[in-house]
């Protein structure tokens, strides 16, 4: 079954850059109409001028900071006062910290579960009547394969996106016969300004990346199934990862993963060679 993007606005955080703005290059060319959310306003306002002129489709720009204690009703309220019926939902945004956690800024970090975790709740709740009213549309959740097993030196972040697999998830099931499609997304290495962000450049220097247009066809091709599922990971290598895992003891995994992300490895590496 195939969506009839012509009908859909959907509204699309963490639009500016990376994942986010191919989601709404590949939704705009399905002829979705689009809501674009970022703190970015100049990028916003360039993408929507591009997606306009190329696609004919109805875009709104709304810059937003989604760590606000109330993003969910602030971000429904500036929508309603545009006049826009969001029909759809994709909680892209995110930001991450790299580094024992010791280390981190307690202001960041609180910032980082504010986006990550509170602003997707806040807004599947805030948007969902509507989405429910509409009745065909979907719910996208961005999570990550940090989601599937801990990770040191990203306990937040890794934390943050396995609550947002298992609760989307959970919304999966408890939607389902409505007409509403939930989904949740976990890429992996995906090139993107997020390394630059979180200051993992180096950690992941030598790792295959993924398209971020690889990501959206990933999703885009799992939610038009006839009946997808409530979760999907990007790539094949990224697949099987998540299978090992699987297997693994809990002890194994984050002992395991606590190797990976040890940014001195990639150095007794390169000396190595």
């Amino acid at each position: 079954m195939t969506f009839a993007y012509h009908s859909q606005t959907v509204l699309l955080t963490g639009a500016s850059s990376g994942i986010g703005r191919s989601f709404a290059v590949a939704l705009a060319a399905r002829e979705a109409n689009l809501v674009l959310v970022a703190r970015r306003a100049d990028r916003l306002e360039s993408l929507a001028t591009e997606l306009r002129k190329r696609h004919g489709v109805t875009v709104h720009v709304i810059p937003f900071d989604l760590s606000a204690p109330s993003a969910g009703a602030d971000l429904r309220d500036a929508a309603a006062q545009r006049g826009i019926r969001v029909t759809s939902l994709i909680n892209n945004a995110g930001f991450g910290s790299f580094g024992p956690f010791a280390d981190q800024d307690p202001d960041r970090l609180a910032r980082e579960v504010a986006v990550n975790v509170s602003a997707p709740v806040q807004l599947t709740a805030a948007f969902l009547p509507q989405i429910l009213t509409a009745g065909r549309g979907f719910i996208i959740n961005v999570a990550s394969m940090a989601a599937y097993a801990p990770s040191p030196r990203r306990a937040v972040y890794g934390a943050a996106k396995t609550f947002v697999l298992t609760f989307t998830e959970a919304l999966w099931a408890e939607l389902r016969g409505t007409g509403v499609t939930v989904l949740a997304l976990s890429p992996g290495a995906t090139s993107t300004e997020f390394n630059q962000v979180v200051g993992t450049d180096d950690a992941t220097a030598g790792v295959r990346m993924r398209a971020p247009e690889d990501v959206v066809a990933t999703a885009l091709t799992h939610l038009d199934r006839r009946d997808p599922g409530p979760s999907i990971i990007d790539g094949r290598g990224n697949r099987l990862s998540a299978n090992v895992v699987r297997v693994l003891t809990r002890r194994a995994t984050v002992t395991l993963m606590g190797r990976i992300t040890d940014p001195s490895r990639r150095n007794r590496e390169r000396a190595a060679r």
